[in-house]
């Protein structure tokens, strides 16, 4: 393992309940019920794409112009909230992981679908600690297209076979497969069976020498 790829949005930080909340506020202006339910649906896609998960559930019908309007009223909502995230806001776990990687010269990159990634990363006092960032500034095609992934390693100098990625989605996990990538799913082991391994959080794992480590079971991963 060469180098660590991570999703943001359940991984890094939580920003889901963001999106949720500025998403539902669009369904309210339609006039339909939009639950948390239906925003696990949107987890792990682009934002034209959650837009046409959301119009079908509400039944509502746009032109690809107005479409265009609205994806940009919900993402000037969700920035509003994103402005006042803290530092306070990374997941338990994630600063010290990602400290240990560079302390062992394993290098970071994000990998997200998000246009607003950077942004994310300034406000809550990480984006030093990332080598490179593959988002939705730079790639085009959403999970579970490889692009994003295979972006980050062509970033970090690495082949897709000496990077590691971390998920928190189905979309994600197929797109790290697909990209040739092993994936550690973070998260619920039912939903994201179909990563090579699952913990809860980045406080179940550890690096040594170069190796994660499972802490509850004491487990290397060989990947």
């Amino acid at each position: 393992m060469k180098g660590c790829i991570f999703d943001l949005d359940g991984v890094i930080v939580d920003t889901a309940k963001y999106h949720y909340l500025a998403w539902k506020k669009i369904a309210d202006e339609f006039g339909f019920v939009f639950t948390e339910k239906d925003n696990e649906r949107l987890k792990g896609i682009s934002r034209m794409a959650s837009l046409d998960i959301l119009l079908s559930i509400g039944g509502v019908h746009l032109s690809e112009g107005e479409k265009l309007q609205v994806a940009d009223k919900k993402n000037e909502i969700y920035l509003g909230y994103i402005l006042k995230m803290t530092p306070d806001e990374v997941l338990p776990g994630v600063l010290t992981f990602l400290k240990t990687l560079r302390d062992q010269g394993i290098k970071i990159s994000l990998g997200s679908a998000s246009k607003n990634a950077k942004t994310i990363l300034h406000q809550v006092g990480i984006e030093n600690l990332f080598d490179a960032v593959a988002d939705g500034t730079n790639v085009s095609k959403a999970k579970p297209d490889p692009e994003v992934f295979l972006k980050g390693a062509e970033l970090l100098n690495l082949s897709p076979a000496d990077c590691v990625v971390f998920e928190d989605a189905r979309a994600g996990i197929e797109a790290a497969h697909r990209a040739g990538m092993k994936c550690v799913g973070i998260g619920d082991s039912v939903t994201l069976r179909e990563a090579d391994t699952v913990v809860g959080g980045f406080l179940d794992l550890s690096i040594e020498k170069g190796k994660l480590k499972i802490i509850n079971n004491g487990e290397i991963l060989n990947f």
